[in-house]
């Protein structure tokens, strides 16, 4: 399986406080990976490293064969990777139209993909957002706005897509329907990184997780060794 993402003892601080502590992973072409943790364990801090917006102390990042730690985030984007950022960060004061292409580019490399994503082809995924073409993003509901989220991400192209709580604060409707998004993007053959804490329907949509712990990789395996480990669940990810 050709390595699409990967960080090799990776570290972070913010000022004096290390928070990051030798951090690796890899997202191989078309598996879903996650990083789980309870909150303020290191997961998004890993995610601001791999794009760069936050400068690692040490360690190595890889995206498709490139070094690439200490990059700009938008040099780094170049390369294949997609973020769909906590908080959904979308345009407020544009439409829906206008957010799918402010930052939309061409595939970098072919994939897997049957075709590269453009309007027609979020709209398919979303068919709400094409109804809402028109709207201002702030005229969206949240759940509309976090489609919008994933289908902006999606316009650039990416070889990786990377997803920080994208189901947080939405309905269980919507949630299910974002849920749907991604179970149809892995059958496409994208590779995801995602951050969520709906351990059961992670259990169904990835290949392997990544548990973090104050900023340290505590276990690591595929769904099944997570099923068969209720401890695992129970000491890192339990509330």
């Amino acid at each position: 399986m050709t390595t699409l993402l990967s960080a090799r003892g990776l570290r972070a601080s913010y000022g004096a406080a290390q928070v990051l502590f030798d951090v690796s992973l890899d997202v191989g072409a078309g598996e879903v990976v996650t990083l789980l943790g309870r909150n303020g364990m290191g997961r998004s801090t890993t995610v601001k490293c791999v794009f760069g917006l936050l400068r690692p102390g040490g360690g190595e990042i890889h995206v498709g064969g490139q070094r690439c730690d200490g990059w700009t985030s938008h040099r780094i984007a170049r390369l294949g990777l997609g973020l769909v950022p906590e908080g959904r960060q979308i345009f407020p004061n544009l439409t829906v139209q206008e957010n799918l292409t402010a930052t939309a580019r061409r595939a970098s490399s072919p994939s897997s993909q049957a075709e590269p994503w453009g309007l027609k082809r979020i709209y398919e995924l979303f068919p709400r957002l094409e109804e809402r073409r028109s709207n201002l993003g702030n005229q969206l509901s949240g759940g509309e706005q976090q489609m919008l989220a994933i289908g902006r991400a999606l316009m650039t192209n990416p070889r990786v897509l990377v997803l920080d709580e994208a189901t947080e604060g939405l309905s269980p409707l919507v949630r299910g329907e974002i849920w749907k998004a991604l179970a149809n993007l892995r059958r496409d053959g994208l590779a995801m990184v995602v951050i969520d804490k709906n351990i059961r329907a992670l259990l169904e949509l990835a290949d392997r997780h990544y548990v973090l712990e104050k900023g340290r990789v505590v276990w690591s395996g595929s769904s099944r060794d997570l099923r068969a480990s209720p401890e695992t669940v129970g000491r890192y990810l339990g509330v």
